[in-house]
């Protein structure tokens, strides 16, 4: 199998190809066609087996479908954040922007917003982003998430998102702990399961996209909005014809409109 057989559309494939990936993980294969077809996907996998790229790819698809979508991805901790939006920009490299007169429309751009469940409170409390508009929702790694200690805050963001939404959400093990909000979260949802023996399936895949940065961990990075990394990479890999693209600049945008306002 390649990733070709899994849906994705060009742009994502061309991607996938000018980076060396030569087939998908086992997690990949079976996770991406789901999310494609926008059933609600809870997926139990170890570390190190490609789940991370499971979800990226296909919303790297939604997000070239022109369709103005907010995408919600809550993880762990700052640093699965800046991973996850550096993955977003390095395979978005392809993705061809509305033009409209002459201009790019961004309001036919997905809003892809990444954040750690106590940072994204703060920036819903801030009124910097409105969660209410979820179209998808990807919650990795609910376990995790569990472990540092961060599973009310995550409550308290459902409390905030839509009834209707599709939901995408990643654990490395069970957890009695964790039962209660995935019942809330998952309403039947396609369940598949990752063996451990699968952990080192997508280290050689893992070798193609490595990112080289510092090791420093800001305590509020907030999503890809603001994340400079991947504002950089995406200039860098001339993403959207060379332009920073929306879905990493909507927060530095409202930040701007506020001080604009202050000066007013």
């Amino acid at each position: 199998m390649n990733f070709a057989d899994l849906g994705l559309s060009e742009q994502v494939i061309r991607a996938i190809n000018e980076f060396g990936l030569q087939e998908p993980t086992t997690v990949q294969a079976d996770v991406i066609p789901a999310i494609l077809e926008g059933r609600d996907v809870f997926t139990i996998a170890p570390q190190g087996c490609g789940k991370t790229m499971s979800y990226v790819l296909p919303v790297l698809d939604i997000i070239s479908r022109k369709k103005a979508q907010t995408i919600l991805i809550i993880t762990p901790n700052s640093d699965c954040s800046v991973t996850t939006s550096d993955l977003l920009a390095l395979f978005n490299k392809y993705h061809e922007p509305d033009m409209e007169d002459g201009e790019e429309n961004i309001s036919n751009e997905a809003n892809v917003i990444i954040g750690s469940p106590d940072l994204l409170i703060e920036v819903a409390a801030n009124g910097k982003t409105d969660l209410s508009k979820t179209d998808i929702l990807v919650v990795d790694d609910i376990n995790l998430i569990k472990k540092n200690k961060q599973l009310d805050n995550l409550v308290k963001i459902l409390d905030m998102l839509p009834a209707t939404k599709q939901n995408i959400v990643y654990t490395n093990r069970r957890s009695r702990e964790t039962q209660d909000v995935l019942e809330r979260i998952l309403k039947a949802p396609e369940e598949i399961k990752v063996d451990k023996n699968k952990e080192a399936e997508a280290q050689m895949s893992a070798r193609h996209v490595n990112i080289k940065r510092d090791d420093r961990c800001e305590e509020h990075r907030v999503f890809a909005a603001t994340d400079q990394e991947a504002v950089n990479l995406a200039a860098q890999y001339k993403s959207f014809n060379g332009k920073v693209p929306a879905f990493l600049l909507v927060q530095g945008l409202l930040a701007e409109e506020d001080k604009r306002a202050e000066t007013v």
